[in-house]
């Protein structure tokens, strides 16, 4: 059963920092890309972050380039985004993506606000 499950999210004021985590099973963890979306009310969902199967190639959006961080864990099977100095326009759901195993999580809201 492909699953991924995201934790992490809640309310933080801004300058503030979050840690976000997918947990993964059901596919060989190791093999995918894994990416995070993100999407706030009225807006379409946003590409925050992607890492390759090995760690070793990561891309991020201009809006978070310098503040998030994305990492994984193969031990794990987890991948983690790493959220420092947020801004109120990064309150969204977050979701996690395992391509190529078409795998969503269900999303963690992140909330900044003073």
């Amino acid at each position: 059963q492909v699953q991924l499950v995201e934790s992490g999210g809640g309310l933080v004021q801004p300058g503030g920092s979050l840690r976000l985590s997918c947990a993964a099973s059901g596919f060989t963890f190791s093999t995918a890309t894994m990416s995070w979306y993100r999407q706030a009310p009225g807006k379409e969902r946003e590409l925050v972050a992607r890492i390759t199967g090995s760690g070793g190639s990561t891309i991020y959006a201009d809006s978070v380039k310098g503040r998030f961080t994305i990492s994984r864990d193969n031990a794990k099977n987890t991948v983690y985004l790493q959220m420092n100095s947020l801004r109120p326009e990064d309150t969204a759901v977050y979701r996690c993506y395992a391509f190529p195993y078409h795998a969503w999580g269900q999303g963690t809201q992140v909330t900044v606000s003073s």
